[in-house]
């Protein structure tokens, strides 16, 4: 256990909104934890009417925990903490000094924000600490406050008065957002960049499901397996050796070595593929 995070109000629905608040505000790096999921639970409405037992997980979640889709609230603050953040990065770039151009650059305020698959059409007006966010297919503006400062890893504002925090992670050209139990990479553009963008292909990441790859750099100290045997989850398929500690890797699930890559005394780099299973 991390830590316990507790919360109180006169209501259910006020204890489990502030709840929901400070999940958003509790910024842990370094390990896995289940933040975004207890963060999800707060916004699931069996949760909120109390209507709970022990098998409430098994029964909401039989596939496992994914982050839920957002809706139009989340979509809203997910959007204009995007766009704001990138206004604020914009407004720093230009005063770096010996910049090649002294003509001062307006930057537009009507952005493009990408959230995942989601395109949201928005403007940005105003500076620290108030702006105002358009969403334009909406036609609605929100007032947002926010201290932000490019580096701090929470977006900590009020929209239209109501206190909300995103979560930041930089990504390549972007943010990893978490909210509310969302998960969702963003990315802010001009309209031509968003065009230009929709036409980049997609790198679809390789399946290695049916293969152990070297979690570390190391030294292979024994291969415990032969091609064509037969394995069941948990047996032992090989032992590497970084930072003077033997890593033991298992067979997560039962099948049969197709192919051996590796060999004792081989040094290989992280992910290289020690085998491979049918």
């Amino acid at each position: 256990m991390i830590a316990k995070l507790c919360t109180h109000a006169p209501t259910r629905e006020e204890a489990i909104a502030h709840m929901g608040r400070a999940l958003d505000a509790f910024y842990i790096e370094g390990i896995q934890h289940n933040i975004p999921f207890l963060a999800a639970i707060m916004e699931h409405p069996r949760w909120i009417s109390g209507k709970l037992s022990t098998g409430f997980i098994a029964e909401e979640y039989p596939d496992g925990f994914f982050p839920r889709e957002p809706d139009e609230a989340a979509v809203g603050v997910l959007a204009a903490a995007a766009a704001i953040a990138d206004s604020i990065n914009n407004a720093r770039r230009r005063t770096i000094t010996q910049q090649i151009s002294n003509n001062r650059y307006e930057f537009p305020t009507y952005r493009i924000v990408v959230l995942g698959d989601l395109s949201v059409p928005v403007s940005v007006a105003g500076s620290r600490p108030s702006y105002t966010v358009t969403l334009e297919e909406q036609g609605e503006a929100m007032i947002v406050t926010s201290e932000w400062v490019p580096g701090q890893p929470v977006f900590h504002g009020t929209a239209d008065g109501d206190p909300f925090s995103v979560q930041m992670r930089p990504i390549l050209n972007g943010w990893r957002l978490d909210y509310r139990g969302v998960q969702v990479p963003a990315r802010v553009y001009t309209e031509t960049e968003a065009q230009l963008a929709a036409l980049m292909p997609e790198k679809v990441p390789p399946d290695t499901s049916k293969m152990l790859l070297c979690p570390m750099p190391g030294l292979v100290v024994s291969i415990a397996v032969e091609e064509g045997q037969e394995i069941k989850a948990g047996e032992i398929l090989a032992v590497v050796e970084a930072m003077k500690m033997e890593n033991v890797l298992r067979a997560e699930r039962d099948g049969t070595v197709s192919a051996i890559h590796a060999e004792a005394g081989d040094s290989l780099a992280v992910d290289a593929v020690i085998m491979e299973f049918e």
